[in-house]
């Protein structure tokens, strides 16, 4: 019996779900499916500047998990860039931050911004 799935911690959903190529006539063929969780991976390291431990920190999850969740994220942004294939962020297994939980305490969540 494979271990439970554990939840990552994430700040909000992205506003927009859905990217990739306006012009390619291929465009609609394939859409590569990003979860919410390498979503938030990526804007955690990339974007905010953490390392893999502070991110993991803030996920809730171990370190290992997201150097995992990271390469796959940025595996699906370089073939959505050099095939130009399309990007649809849905599902994953996370909980978003809440503010009535005081679990949750992201002092640099988005939603605190």
């Amino acid at each position: 019996m494979p271990r439970p799935r554990k939840c990552k911690r994430v700040c909000s959903l992205p506003k927009n779900n859905l990217f990739g190529p306006i012009n390619g006539i291929d465009a609609d063929k394939e859409i590569i499916v990003m979860t919410v969780d390498e979503y938030e991976t990526i804007r955690l390291i990339d974007l905010e500047g953490m390392n893999q431990e502070e991110c993991a920190a803030r996920m809730n999850a171990a370190r290992t998990t997201i150097q995992r969740i990271y390469y796959d994220a940025r595996k699906k942004l370089a073939e959505s860039l050099v095939y130009g294939k399309r990007i649809q962020i849905e599902g994953g297994d996370y909980k978003l931050c809440s503010d009535e939980e005081s679990s949750f305490k992201c002092e640099r969540c988005c939603k605190n911004k």
